[in-house]
């Protein structure tokens, strides 16, 4: 016959003979300690092989590519050349072991056998005709899929102060692409073509030649940006000299005439495109202390003058170097100005 349990006087008592009953099948007579938190859940991280603070060893699942691991193991597609560059180069395959750098490695580009350095690439217009400014679609088309095709990464222009102050390794085929004045043409020929790459370019504009008969206006402008891949930043307001002083023309008139030629393609571009001021390219690529100091002034982080060359993590960020296109140039020039590495003397 089973005996009815006894009802208890005080609710702790049974509290307690509730949580034994639980146990007793454990034979524990001390509960164990409460756990200080509520477990986080994990991100899934697939097979882990090996992992530590610096590096992540694992294995590709089918159909992940550099940009997938990237982005299961870093958070970021954007990186998977880390893993590209870690691994080799080559191309990811299913069941491969593969090592996840965890950390910026090398950030400023320096190797036992020279320095990276980033080539910045100056257009100017486009059209059907090459002179010596002017770049054939065909021709800007053919530049654009050679670098595709040899492995070179087109960054946009903040990435390299970014790179520049070490916080962030860049590719070592690392490029930029920047466009001067703000002609028509930008819209017309080159944006097509870099949509087809997804390559970012900036457009730098003087703020008088805006809506000016081949000029860009700025609902064009609006939806190159709106496309996340063009970035439209300051060229001064009428592309005057800047390190030039008029006759006659004092310190203060100088200094004043300056800063409305900064001052106003950076205030319009705030207003009409809703997009900070981070870099300026100079007019004639002319630059000065006075010009610099408005520049740091506005929160300017970069200058960009027409001085050839590469630039290293070394660079003065207010005078980037630029190499020019011309369009009356072949492939072969244009290759020669792809300048991503310097040997070092001797070896």
């Amino acid at each position: 016959m089973q005996r009815r349990a006894r009802p208890l006087r005080h609710s702790g008592r049974a509290a307690l003979c509730a949580f034994v009953a639980v146990l007793a099948a454990g034979g524990c007579a001390i509960p164990p300690p409460r756990p200080a938190a509520e477990p986080v859940a994990q991100p899934e991280r697939g097979p882990v092989l090996a992992h530590d603070d610096e590096l992540s060893i694992v294995i590709a699942a089918a159909g992940e590519n550099a940009n997938a691991l990237a982005q299961r193991y870093l958070g970021d597609a954007s990186k998977g050349w880390w893993i590209m560059e870690t691994n080799g180069g080559g191309e990811i395959r299913p069941g491969q072991v593969v090592v996840i750098p965890l950390k910026a490695r090398n950030p400023i580009g320096v190797y036992a056998d020279g320095y990276q350095t980033i080539p910045i690439l100056c257009y100017h217009r486009f059209g059907a005709k090459a002179s010596k400014l002017t770049v054939t679609p065909a021709a800007f088309a053919a530049q654009m899929q050679f670098l595709a095709k040899n492995g070179y990464h087109v960054v946009p222009l903040a990435r390299v102060d970014e790179f520049l102050s070490g916080r962030t390794p860049l590719p070592r085929k690392s490029v930029v692409i920047t466009i001067d004045d703000g002609y028509r043409s930008a819209f017309e020929i080159a944006w097509p073509i870099l949509k087809q790459y997804g390559f970012p370019a900036t457009v730098f504009l003087y703020s008088d030649f805006v809506g000016a008969g081949d000029a860009l206006n700025w609902a064009q402008m609006k939806e190159m940006t709106a496309s996340g891949l063009v970035d439209v930043q300051p060229h001064s307001k009428t592309h005057a000299n800047l390190t030039l002083r008029q006759a006659d023309e004092t310190d203060a008139r100088y200094r004043e005439r300056v800063r409305k030629e900064v001052d106003t393609p950076i205030g319009l571009i705030k207003e009409r495109l809703s997009l900070p001021s981070t870099s300026f390219a100079y007019p004639y690529g002319d630059v000065n202390e006075i010009v610099v100091d408005l520049l740091a002034r506005q929160g300017t982080q970069v200058g960009v003058t027409v001085t050839p060359g590469g630039n290293g993590f070394f660079a003065y960020p207010y005078m980037l170097r630029r190499n020019m296109v011309f369009g009356n140039e072949d492939l072969d020039a244009f290759k020669a100005k792809l300048n991503v590495f310097v040997r070092t003397a001797g070896r």
